[in-house]
């Protein structure tokens, strides 16, 4: 839907027929596992184990992880205190490297310093700037994973988020695969 001009998507959106079209051609495009029947418990039972607080948590950990490289640099006691307080456990995520390594390439390394300057250079509450920056690479890193591995998951989530330009993702697949795994017993623990 995201290469319609603005102008005749808002018409399609006004009028019965339009919404027809539009839901047609999501069904047949970019949402057609996610609203396809399937066997088994289909994509009521996907929607029911990643609700939206679910997903958001795991797109946070998930650009936690991503950004690990940059936040493993900073020794400063004050911007580590600053970093334990808006991170809470995923700082903990970060800084574990049975997890990930957390081995970039210097260009990578590099944007993601510079993207962790800028939200220090935010002022002293610094917890709304970085859980944006969080949540917008995690959900590059999603996104990437689930083209690859779990099609369904990855349009249920899109659908959940407005389109975005998302920064590059640069995790490795078994990183996120441990972190899918561990939100993913979680939904089946609740």
């Amino acid at each position: 839907m995201r290469t319609l001009p603005a102008a005749l998507r808002e018409r399609a959106i006004a009028s019965v027929l339009g919404r027809r079209l539009l839901a047609g051609a999501l069904a047949a495009g970019p949402a057609s596992h996610l609203l396809a029947p399937a066997p088994g418990d289909g994509c009521v039972a996907l929607m029911r184990r990643w609700p939206r607080p679910r997903v958001a948590a795991l797109h946070r950990d998930l650009g936690a992880l991503a950004f690990a490289p940059a936040i493993r640099n900073e020794i400063g006691r004050d911007v580590v205190r600053r970093l334990k307080t808006a991170l809470g456990n995923s700082y903990l995520l970060a800084l574990d490297r049975t997890v990930w390594d957390g081995k970039v390439d210097a260009a990578t390394a590099s944007r993601l310093e510079q993207e962790l300057r800028g939200v220090f250079a935010a002022g002293d509450d610094i917890g709304p700037a970085l859980a944006a920056v969080l949540d917008r690479q995690g959900r590059a890193e999603l996104q990437a994973w689930t083209a690859l591995r779990d099609v369904a998951l990855g349009e249920w989530v899109r659908l959940l988020q407005a389109p975005d330009d998302l920064p590059p993702a640069h995790l490795p697949e078994k990183p996120v695969l441990v972190l899918h795994t561990h939100h993913l017993n979680r939904a089946i623990a609740d």
